[in-house]
């Protein structure tokens, strides 16, 4: 199996962002297993949510970033898909699936929230030579 060498070719950065997806998806999902008490930790979860929507497209990227209206409604679709998931899932719990598995959305946001922060810091602290 033969892998890729760098080339001095730039290629878009398509992995833009993707990390931080997965952390709005699965806050949207404990935040709608969680809807419906409308408590200050609703408001500060609602707040993060918006963040989480708006906020990584400030992060640094290698290639060219798409539009942010168009981004931050692809974002805002996700995080409206995993809150319209999170309330089924609330609906499903101890009818269809046992009642522990409750835990399986912030547990999942614990490790997508590590794994990006891995990410994001080594994207920082990436040594870049100088052109």
């Amino acid at each position: 199996m033969m892998h890729a060498m760098h080339s001095n070719i730039e290629s878009p950065d398509r992995g833009f962002a993707v990390d931080t997806t997965f952390v709005l998806f699965f806050l949207a999902l404990d935040l709608g297993l969680s809807f419906g008490s409308f408590g200050f930790d609703d408001v500060l979860s609602i707040l993060t949510l918006a963040a989480f929507v708006t906020v990584p497209y400030l992060l640094p990227s290698n290639g060219e970033k798409p539009d942010f209206e168009s981004w931050a409604f692809g974002r805002t679709l996700i995080a409206l898909f995993g809150l319209a998931l999170g309330v089924a899932f609330k609906q499903s719990l101890g009818t269809v699936l046992p009642i522990g598995f409750g835990y399986l959305p912030m547990t999942l946001l614990i490790v997508s929230a590590t794994a990006s922060c891995y990410v994001q810091l080594f994207s920082i602290m990436r040594f870049r030579l100088v052109k």
